[in-house]
């Protein structure tokens, strides 16, 4: 004897009802949204119409067409600022990782004093970008040149800051000085996610130590080492404050950031100018981050 359900001739179970959003999840939702579309996303259309135009910022404005977009093309300073940003920003994140990385393994080994050597690394994480620039600039003009005057060292005996070939070196310095321990803190969380019995695995199949970190610690952290990437590379480009610290963009326009020039740019009264010049950078930041991701596609496995 064949039973039915309620509602249904075949013998099936009704479908359940599509569950309704609760109410509560708009009333963050929106208050949210709506701050940042005022905030974001009408600043940067209207920027981006801006961008048009031969505004100063202030008073009267005409069209100008893509004039300033073609202009950009042809400007030294613009295609020198974006030149040492990228390179500025792929050395950077190469020095980070690769000493965050170092710090992170020998910081989750079995050393002593293991929390107070990482509270100790963390310190530079709360204290502002633009102090840790001064500081180093002192460094950098002063103590540095009195100990290669001292040690007879030429290339330390003046301020690196003034050498137009060497001051990207100091820039990259203190960069990596301040974000070390956040790279590290990822890879540490990544580090101890990782059992105890894949080493001990390896070390019964005879792996060496050398063997253990490059066959079995970085493809099981492989999916940290992209998120380090991605967001490193992402603020590096957005290089700013630790350079007018340090450098102000000089000397001359050597060490002059994408960002700063844009900002120069707002001040000097070329907005409109260096609108166009934020939105071709926006562009190539998408592309960057697009290319990236597609790279690294499928490696972001945590602990996989």
């Amino acid at each position: 004897m064949s039973t039915t359900t309620p509602g249904s001739a075949t013998g099936t179970a009704p479908r359940s009802r599509r569950r309704r959003t609760d109410p509560v999840y708009y009333l963050f939702l929106f208050p949210a949204l709506i701050l940042f579309t005022l905030a974001i996303t009408l600043p940067a259309l209207l920027g981006f119409g801006y961008s048009f135009t031969n505004s100063m910022g202030f008073g009267d404005w005409d069209l100008v067409g893509v004039r300033n977009y073609i202009a950009l093309f042809r400007d030294e300073g613009v295609v020198s600022a974006y030149l040492f940003t990228l390179g500025f920003a792929l050395v950077t994140v190469v020095v980070v990782n690769a000493i965050g990385f170092a710090l992170a393994l020998g910081l989750t080994s079995r050393i002593r004093l293991q929390s107070l050597l990482r509270t100790i690394f963390v310190l530079p994480m709360v204290i502002s970008g633009i102090i840790i620039a001064f500081v180093f600039q002192f460094l950098f003009s002063n103590s540095l040149p009195a100990i290669g005057q001292a040690l007879g060292i030429d290339v330390l005996s003046s301020s690196i800051l003034a050498n137009e070939d060497l001051a990207w070196i100091a820039i990259v310095v203190v960069t990596a000085w301040s974000t070390i321990p956040s790279t590290m803190l990822i890879y540490i969380a990544g580090l101890v996610t990782i059992p105890a019995e894949v080493y001990e695995a390896g070390a019964i199949d005879g792996a060496t130590g050398l063997q253990q970190l490059w066959r079995l610690t970085l493809p099981l952290v492989s999916g940290y080492v992209v998120i380090n990437t991605i967001l490193g590379f992402k603020n590096y480009l957005n290089a700013y404050d630790i350079i007018v610290g340090l450098t102000d963009g000089g000397p001359g326009t050597a060490t002059r950031s994408v960002a700063m020039s844009i900002f120069k740019g707002f001040s000097g009264g070329d907005y409109g100018y260096q609108m166009a010049n934020a939105a071709v950078f926006f562009v190539i930041s998408i592309i960057i981050a697009v290319v990236q991701l597609r790279i690294t596609r499928g490696k972001a496995s945590f602990g996989a």
